[in-house]
């Protein structure tokens, strides 16, 4: 039975639950009875002040940490309901858990192409990789996967040379070559130019309803351009979530980026 999430105007099948998540370290609580639902194909913002707890978050999801207590659960579109909190890492990722860290984590020695080539979906080992022949269908799919991410002019380049921006373009792009139905990307627009950071909006935007996709993210004119749904963390706990405008407009919200002590609410 797949699981949905009743909102004021349909019920929307969910991708991903988080409920009752605690974290701590060395008795800190990095995450704090954290509550999050994530619908499928939604392309959800989320934001907030250093140590809100963002990558922990995410390293929750994705099985790099145990959580204390609660349970995250990805809903199949089968109807199972599988517990990633009891999984470990490399079996969340073969479940279409895909993640990017804020630092490009590509093969700089090797042509763009090959990067994507190295990243499909297939089997892997020694013996596989040794044998395995392009198949019309694997080049099919990453020249694809290079228009998605505007990279089809740089495909025999050596991913090395490519300018920071494009380095970010190619590892979504090697994330994609894995067909996620969940991506987690953590602050794509660090570093970039305005014009790379318009292209990766554009880019992360064109991914909406196709997968899902948890974005963080601390440029907030980024966060504009990119936002359906914001979900602000601080203190390990969610304290908003809504539209960009309300969320940006939230007492509580604004206290917290203006440095000064935000009171803890209820969880929307």
């Amino acid at each position: 039975m797949l699981a949905y999430h009743t909102s004021l105007y349909r019920d929307t099948p969910l991708i991903l639950s988080v409920t009752g998540v605690t974290k701590a370290f060395d008795g800190f609580k990095a995450i704090d009875d954290l509550n999050f639902y994530l619908e499928q194909g939604e392309l959800r913002t989320i934001i907030g002040p250093n140590g809100a707890g963002k990558s922990t978050f995410l390293d929750i999801i994705t099985g790099r940490t145990r959580p204390d207590s609660g349970t995250v659960v990805m809903h199949e579109q089968d109807g199972h309901d599988l517990n990633l909190s009891k999984m470990r890492e490399f079996e969340i990722n073969r479940l279409g858990i895909g993640r990017k860290f804020q630092t490009p984590s590509i093969y700089k020695s090797h042509t763009v192409y090959d990067n994507l080539v190295l990243s499909l979906n297939k089997e892997r080992g020694v013996f596989a990789t040794l044998f395995y022949r392009e198949s019309k269908q694997d080049r099919e799919r990453i020249m694809e996967v290079l228009k998605n991410v505007g990279l089809e002019k740089r495909v025999n380049d050596l991913a090395g040379l490519l300018s920071h921006g494009q380095k970010q373009w190619l590892e979504i792009g090697m994330l994609l070559a894995q067909d996620p139905r969940l991506l987690l990307i953590d602050e794509p627009a660090a570093g970039m130019s305005d014009e790379e950071t318009e292209r990766t909006g554009e880019l992360l935007l064109s991914l909406e309803k196709k997968h899902s996709l948890i974005v963080i993210e601390h440029d907030m004119e980024f966060v504009r351009q990119i936002a359906r749904k914001v979900t602000v963390l601080h203190q390990g706990y969610v304290l908003k979530e809504g539209s960009f405008e309300a969320v940006k407009s939230n007492p509580e919200v604004i206290e917290v980026y203006l440095g000064r002590k935000g009171k803890k609410s209820q969880q929307n």
